[in-house]
């Protein structure tokens, strides 16, 4: 009975700190989602670098629940708790990824991404209570690495954002934006059939978004070079929202 006591108490312990992840996740999602729809405003504010500098602000408030969550880890194997951390890791990489190209014009690496997530222990930010007793001497550094899966499903979910950011591009009367972007689409595009079928099944599904993602951009593009000079440009915008929605229905039917 006393071992089963002992696999009791493991087991709880591990479920315990199973949950804890999982919490942490969720609410590096929400914070990370937040991120995304403010950078969106970038495109129609009047001073873009507030809109940057705030967005950094809500990143770094990210990456200090990302440190407890590596606070978590310590002397566990990642891979088992991965399912519980997966989801924010993911929307992590979409919002730092969104926000690096809009500065950049350029996809940020995962060892760019995984260089942010080094933290030291002068950060004196609140962490969550850890159970274990072998946490009582922990190191001076706490690190937690992106996969290379969960960045590449928060790439792919970059190029959802990144069509929205066109559309609306093209409604604050910048018609460079979607040709810029459709290139830089079709290079992820190609980047993902490279792997094809070989890779994860969650990056092969993902693949099929990408592609509608790439549609909606390149007929924004057509349709800027075709009958750009026809349309006002403040109507550009409902032109491109409408075609959407009859690509979406066409998509839906076949």
């Amino acid at each position: 009975m006393t071992s089963f006591k002992s696999f009791q108490l493991e087991l709880d312990t591990r479920h315990d700190k199973y949950e804890r992840l999982v919490k942490l996740s969720r609410d590096i999602t929400i914070e990370s989602k937040r991120t995304i729809f403010l950078l969106h405003r970038f495109a129609s504010a009047p001073n873009g670098e507030e809109i940057l500098n705030e967005s950094e602000v809500k990143l770094d408030a990210v990456r200090r629940k990302i440190k407890q969550v590596a606070q978590e880890l310590i002397g566990e194997d990642m891979y088992q708790f991965h399912r519980a951390i997966s989801p924010g890791l993911q929307e992590y990489v979409e919002a730092v990824s969104f926000q690096y190209f809009i500065k950049t014009r350029s996809l940020i690496s995962v060892e760019e991404i995984n260089k942010q997530l080094i933290f030291t222990a002068e950060d004196r930010e609140e962490t969550t209570n850890t159970t274990s007793n072998c946490n009582d001497k922990q190191p001076h550094t706490w690190s937690l690495k992106v996969t290379p899966v969960d960045y590449l499903l928060g790439v792919a979910d970059l190029t959802g954002e990144l069509m929205r950011l066109c559309i609306s591009s093209v409604g604050n009367g910048d018609i460079d934006t979607p040709f810029e972007l459709s290139q830089f689409l079709r290079q992820i595009y190609d980047g993902f059939t490279f792997i094809g079928n070989t890779g994860p099944y969650e990056v092969s599904k993902k693949l099929y978004t990408l592609k509608q993602s790439l549609a909606k951009v390149e007929n924004a593009c057509y349709t800027l070079k075709v009958r750009g000079s026809e349309i006002p440009k403040h109507m550009l915008a409902d032109v491109f929202s409408t075609k959407t929605e009859l690509i979406d229905q066409e998509e839906g039917l076949s």
